[in-house]
């Protein structure tokens, strides 16, 4: 569903309205809680200039929704909500992974040219080598989207490839959270008990999800543009660790390019542990 204003068009979609064909086990249904979490963050992350999908409204429901709040076993009666959000796209890397997967790639082509001919006009569609300059875009703002996350302290805390947007825009508020103080294994999500999203490695789970997007085109790729691909995977890092550094540099008012500027980010991170 779209909604046009001022020329843009937006999907629209209700989080804790029940099961769909992608409710696995899940009920499909949201808590009053979650929903507000939900709703102020996707909001507070557009004002602070970082992508994001927006929340357009709150409703609460008269329905019963039982959770287990930390995972320790305590499931407890809460109140329902759902949430109206809206993004340019809700398509994911896991969108074109299962479609890989199951082999099904003329319809995996189709989604690429129609998200690739609504979403990327730089790219031709008569262009040949159009996914692979997808696969660079999608690469490049990965890489600039996770770094604004460190620069707010932001720890998404479900970083798998079905919350990460194709669009590169922050998606699926969950049990997210924002660092108080430097912590580099700081982890919002109390089921994550081996760390795998602590903040300090979101930019390699970044990393990790863009490889699982190129296995995922590999099949519509040709032996050149694969080798192509691979190379603009490994410039990830580079890209992540340029547009952090210009980020922090920021804050901190410093100027120009020196040398220097890197080992004083880079100890002031340091210090802000000790505190």
């Amino acid at each position: 569903l779209y909604f046009c204003r001022h020329g843009e068009r937006w999907e629209l979609q209700l989080k804790g309205s029940g099961k769909t064909p992608y409710s696995r086990s899940g009920d499909g249904r949201a808590v009053l809680r979650s929903s507000v979490r939900e709703f102020l963050c996707s909001e507070a992350m557009h004002y602070l200039g970082i992508p994001t999908s927006r929340a357009a409204s709150l409703v609460v429901s008269d329905d019963d929704v039982w959770r287990d709040q930390f995972y320790n076993g305590n499931v407890t009666k809460e109140r329902g909500a759902i949430v109206l959000r809206l993004a340019k796209s809700w398509f994911r890397i896991g969108s074109l992974e299962i479609l890989a997967h199951s082999g099904e790639l003329d319809l995996q082509r189709k989604l690429l040219d129609f998200v690739i001919q609504e979403h990327f006009p730089s790219i031709a569609m008569n262009d040949s080598n159009r996914y692979l300059e997808f696969f660079s875009t999608v690469v490049l703002e990965t890489a600039n989207l996770i770094a604004l996350w460190m620069s707010v302290g932001f720890a998404h805390g479900v970083c798998n490839t079905d919350n990460f947007s194709l669009l590169s825009i922050t998606i699926d508020y969950g049990p997210f959270g924002f660092m108080d103080s430097y912590d580099p294994n700081f982890v919002p999500n109390t089921s994550d008990d081996e760390g795998r999203y602590k903040i300090g490695n979101q930019a390699n789970v970044g990393m990790f999800n863009l490889n699982k997007l190129l296995q995922a085109l590999k099949p519509l790729l040709d032996p050149r543009q694969k080798q192509l691909a691979s190379q603009i995977l490994e410039e990830y890092g580079k890209y992540y660790y340029i547009r952090f550094t210009e980020l922090f540099k920021g804050k901190l008012g410093l100027l120009g390019e020196d040398e220097n500027d890197n080992y004083l980010i880079a100890f002031l991170l340091k210090v802000s542990l000790l505190f």
